[in-house]
């Protein structure tokens, strides 16, 4: 599922992730889409397979999905919206009209330290001049941008398998040595979508939002999860 892992630390115990397909929330619907900063790139991998290595026994096996860091979600791409949760032509027309208003330029973000929300580590995520939270807003207007007030830009290193005491976890991830921070500079934001019935499968690129051209620039092999032709 998507959300879960967005979730601050509330409760006594990390919550407990399991594998199975989720038919009650994708409803047969194949794939999801998201927005996010891709940041698949060597150093960010390193940090993370370092931090997993670090959180041993504690999370979900088989988590495959690469660095990236959620700017906003969409839903099931369909070529006829019924549910809530669909995703049709014409909301990401707008979303790409929103970007076009926005006109984002490119920008420097820092990766930082281990830290986790209640079913999920994450690497953190500093982005001084407030670029991803502009993202965030253009593309989940209210109200959705109300019910995710709580959204913190962040790179899950993966899911916890089983429930942990909080303190406990807390003392794991603070015992981390994650180093020097990454410094990465973003020049595009790209439309990812995954397989609804996996947890924690891959991202497939869609697209990329590139900032410098203000155009959305297909990729190869991603237009087949979208039912519909992208702008």
């Amino acid at each position: 599922m998507s959300f879960s892992h967005d979730l601050p630390l509330t409760s006594n115990t990390t919550i407990r992730n399991v594998r199975r397909d989720f038919s009650e929330w994708h409803l047969g619907r194949p794939y999801y889409l998201l927005w996010a900063l891709d940041v698949d790139v060597a150093p960010v991998r390193r940090r993370v397979a370092a931090a997993r290595r670090h959180l041993s026994g504690l999370l979900l096996d088989g988590y495959l999905r690469q660095p990236h860091i959620t700017v906003g979600l969409c839903g099931f791409p369909s070529p006829e919206p019924v549910h809530t949760d669909d995703f049709g032509a014409e909301l990401l027309h707008s979303q790409i009209d929103a970007l076009n208003g926005l006109r984002p330029e490119a920008f420097d973000i820092d990766i930082g330290a281990l830290d986790g929300f209640t079913s999920a580590p994450y690497l953190t995520v500093h982005d001084s001049g407030g670029h991803i939270q502009g993202l965030h807003a253009s593309l989940n207007p209210p109200p959705q941008l109300l019910a995710h007030a709580d959204y913190r830009p962040h790179v899950t290193v993966g899911l916890y398998g089983d429930v942990w005491p909080l303190g406990t976890v807390h003392a794991q991830l603070a015992a981390f040595s994650a180093g020097d921070t990454l410094r990465l500079r973003i020049s595009r934001i790209s439309l990812f979508g995954y397989a609804s019935g996996e947890i924690g499968g891959p991202l497939t690129r869609i697209a990329d939002y590139d900032f410098a051209h203000a155009r959305c620039i297909p990729a190869a092999g991603g237009a087949e999860l979208l039912p519909f032709p992208l702008p």
